[in-house]
């Protein structure tokens, strides 16, 4: 009875979850298909929703996750377009499958939901969502996780559709942002991540909440490592993907080479800057005197609007008296900052702060920055799997104990290449299998898990691959212990009978007493 109640009360949100977003579609002015379209995606995202919370274990609710979505469309998007492939409108498009104008509130993309959705994510995020104290980093960081950010909220609708879970990766959008996002949630939570993506005022500085957070849960030495190498890829990524922060990076480089090429002769380098200092002075003398010279206000008026166009031109003397008004505090701040560069103590940091960001620029020069990419993201993953064991370590629920195997069973499936997932990556297979280990043992030890033979390692040859199967609900898993010609296969089974036959490695090494589970007997894996 209870069950059945349930279900009533599920299809009663479903049908106040639609009714609001047509409330908000009757408002705009889209095309049937479009809003068709609309419709039919949070109909796909209601339907896989309770599955995807299911596996993935740390996500938003629902009910914040679907109600976000209306929100967005209701402010953020005026203007929602489905073109078709080949028409007229496609043009507009390019060698693209959607655009996303912020400014103008608008989507134009082709009729695909999953593209769909992630252009309604990419709408509502800020550019930069990290402070400008954090050169480079604010710009190529606040990208990396803003992607990741939108690949994630499309997830729900391409990987799950209510009874199965399956990842196409050549859907992902970008494998690494994705991966770099789905670990940081794992690391932080995703309630930290959605804080610091929505916020709106740079009150907070989250990057520093961030080196806390990872600090205070995984030790200074690893939060250190996760935040530099953070960095790193975020930098990699964004000059292999972006060329508008490329082109800056590329520009900015000269600048700071000519720079820190400059201070390397001190009395050379005060010079410089005295006489530079001396300019500025005599410029900021002329503005006084042509701000109190009606007489030659005009003339600079009439000088300045002789090359403009008209579109440019400046409106009155009044106008030309504020712009120079701008300029002179500009020259005044350009002076005080000299200053301070010419003050011994100022001048090192002045020369430290140059020399970090020449540190973030030097991967222009890297030749194979695919191969680059890859490094750092194994070499990010060697990190996770060692704060993951942390996480291990601490946990002291059973509720804890089980999260942790659906959170390292989602990793161990996520894409890591368009061939290959995390589980296949050997560099890391030593480190990620300590780490199941490590789990499973803990697991049977607070009796989370039966015990299915007496040598650990036999237990976990038993169990290792509940980590590489994609049933949603683990604790509906069976095991069956079979032996053929002297050799022990294992069947895994869910209520849907799912069912895998699977050799033990070694299992010409273990022996019938060593088990605790009777051949050929089904057994429940969690108790």
């Amino acid at each position: 009875m209870q069950k059945k109640n349930d279900n009533l009360l599920d299809k009663f949100v479903k049908k106040n979850y639609n009714n609001e977003l047509e409330k908000v579609l009757e408002k705009k002015y889209f095309d049937e298909n479009t809003k068709s379209l609309l419709l039919s995606m949070m109909y796909k995202i209601e339907v896989a929703y309770k599955d995807y919370e299911k596996v993935k274990q740390s996500v938003e609710p629902k009910e914040i996750f679907i109600q976000k979505i209306i929100d967005i469309i209701q402010t953020k998007c005026d203007t929602i377009k489905a073109v078709k492939l080949n028409s007229e409108e496609s043009e507009m498009l390019g060698n693209r499958t959607f655009l996303v104008d912020k400014k103008q509130k608008r989507i134009i993309c082709y009729p695909i939901e999953r593209k769909l959705l992630y252009c309604i994510a990419k709408i509502d995020k800020h550019d930069t969502i990290i402070k400008d104290k954090y050169y480079l980093i604010n710009e190529t960081l606040s990208e990396l996780i803003n992607v990741g950010s939108n690949i994630n909220m499309v997830e729900p609708m391409r990987d799950f559709n209510g009874y199965s879970w399956t990842t196409i990766p050549r859907e992902i959008e970008s494998i690494p942002h994705n991966l770099i996002y789905q670990n940081l949630r794992m690391l932080v939570g995703y309630q930290f991540l959605c804080e610091w993506i929505e916020n709106k005022e740079f009150i907070i500085d989250y990057m520093e909440m961030f080196k806390e957070t990872l600090v205070k849960t995984y030790n200074e030495e690893n939060a250190e490592e996760i935040v530099k190498l953070l960095e790193e890829i975020s930098i990699l990524l964004a000059i292999r993907f972006n060329s508008k922060i490329k082109d800056k990076i590329k520009k900015e480089k000269i600048e700071i080479e000519d720079k820190l090429y400059e201070i390397q002769d001190n009395q050379k380098f005060i010079q410089v800057k005295t006489n530079e200092k001396r300019k500025i002075a005599e410029e900021i003398k002329n503005i006084d005197e042509t701000l109190n010279n009606k007489e030659l206000l005009q003339k600079e008026y009439e000088k300045r609007n002789e090359n403009l166009p008209l579109e440019k031109k400046i409106f009155s003397s009044r106008v030309l008296s504020q712009i120079m008004s701008k300029e002179r505090e500009e020259k005044i701040d350009k002076i005080e900052e000299i200053n301070k560069i010419l003050r011994p103590q100022d001048f090192v940091e002045y020369k430290n702060r140059l020399e970090e960001k020449e540190k973030y620029l030097k991967y222009l020069d890297i030749e194979n920055i695919e191969k680059e990419i890859e490094k750092s993201l194994i070499k990010f993953q060697e990190e996770f799997i060692k704060c993951f064991k942390i996480k291990v370590e601490k946990v002291q629920t059973k509720q804890e104990i089980v999260k942790l195997i659906y959170e390292l069973r989602y990793y161990n499936l996520l894409p890591c290449t368009n061939q290959k997932n995390i589980c296949q990556v050997k560099e890391i297979q030593k480190e990620l299998e300590e780490l199941k280990n490590l789990l499973l043992k803990k697991a049977y030890k607070m009796k989370v898990t039966e015990q299915f033979a007496k040598r650990d390692e036999i237990h976990y040859e038993l169990l290792k691959n509940i980590f590489d199967i994609r049933v949603i609900n683990l604790e509906d898993l069976y095991i069956k212990v079979i032996k053929e010609k002297e050799k022990y296969y294992i069947q895994l089974f869910d209520e849907n009978i799912f069912e895998e036959k699977i050799e033990i490695q070694n299992s010409e090494n273990i022996t019938k007493k060593e088990l605790e589970i009777r051949l050929n007997k089904k057994v429940k894996i969690f108790r």
